[in-house]
């Protein structure tokens, strides 16, 4: 029987020594001092939190990322943040809620129970920032430049920008009466625009020919600003999507 060295770290699982933490530490400040001069107000989101807290208004996918325990006290389900957006949302409506637009920022190491296919770690440090009560295209731009400006803080120059709205995708999905399994499936084709793939998939299922139309179309619609001419005569029946 191997013995385990008890020195090593779990696959996935990171420390930061005495050179990379100063140099993570000096970045997180100037961030959140960043964040500051923008309005955004820090918050510090709980490790450990109860599952449905984590999980509101996610997919399947960050339920897949979470590790679960068990409450020695209450019994209940808690799960270790894979995200604190979810967190953070909550903080606004049930601790703040205030009744003009809040600003938070936000800073921590989260788990993940997997590691993605472009980063490797389990524990990758999150740092973000929100905001809520406002839904013009002001606080779009606000967050887009908000966002680039971070970017270029941390010495990431030349980003390309792709904008989407997952919106069209939820709307089409659910108006295909999709289930919990099929969804996932989809939404992990769609991510890889897997043209051959999704055309198979929907070819298993009984969907409204109009919708896997639309479905099928999808992975094409995306480019510059001239792709939005091609998109506009694509859909022939959007009444899902116009309520949302």
């Amino acid at each position: 029987m191997l013995q385990k060295n008890s020195w090593l770290l779990p696959e996935g699982i990171e420390q930061a020594l005495p050179e990379e933490a100063a140099h993570l530490e000096v970045l997180r400040r100037t961030l959140l001092d960043r964040f500051a001069c923008w309005g955004y107000q820090l918050v510090i989101p709980p490790f450990v939190d109860f599952l449905d807290s984590l999980l509101i208004a996610s997919g399947q996918d960050l339920d897949l990322q979470t590790f679960k325990v068990t409450d020695q006290i209450s019994g209940e389900t808690l799960g270790i943040r894979a995200d604190m957006t979810p967190q953070v949302a909550r903080m606004d409506a049930h601790n703040i809620n205030h009744e003009w637009p809040t600003r938070l920022c936000y800073t921590g190491t989260i788990l993940h129970t997997h590691g993605n296919a472009l980063e490797k770690t389990r524990s990758p440090m999150q740092i973000g920032a929100e905001l809520y009560g406002h839904a013009g295209l002001e606080s779009d731009l606000e967050i887009i430049r908000l966002m680039l400006e971070m970017l270029a803080v941390a010495g990431i120059q030349d980003v390309h920008l792709d904008l989407g709205h997952v919106g069209i995708y939820r709307g089409l999905s659910q108006q295909a009466g999709l289930n919990a399994d099929q969804e996932i499936a989809l939404f992990d084709v769609m991510q890889r625009k897997a043209r051959p793939e999704l055309s198979e998939l929907l070819e298993q299922w009984a969907i409204d020919e109009q919708i896997k139309h639309m479905l099928l179309r999808l992975p094409e619609l995306n480019g510059d600003a001239g792709i939005l001419s091609l998109a506009r005569p694509v859909p022939k029946r959007m009444t899902v999507l116009n309520r949302h």
